[in-house]
């Protein structure tokens, strides 16, 4: 199974994208928006901001099962 590692995380507040490259070995709780500074946290229920926000799930979210786009 081949596993991302990058994802386009899209601001709730602005709309702002960014694309960025996951770490494989953490989750990354926190996020600030370069486009309004709006912190991104993840959702009741995600384990982090790329689960939430990104076009794909975090690295150890895919090899759990759970590839696909994430953002809703």
């Amino acid at each position: 199974m081949s596993v991302a590692l990058q994802s386009t995380l899209t601001c709730p507040s602005c709309g702002s994208r960014t694309v960025e490259t996951m770490p494989t070995d953490m989750c990354l709780y926190y996020f600030e928006c370069a486009g309004c500074g709006t912190r991104l946290k993840p959702k009741p229920g995600d384990c982090c901001v790329f689960c939430s926000y990104g076009t794909v799930r975090c690295p150890p979210m895919q090899v759990a099962g759970y590839a696909g786009s994430a953002a809703s």
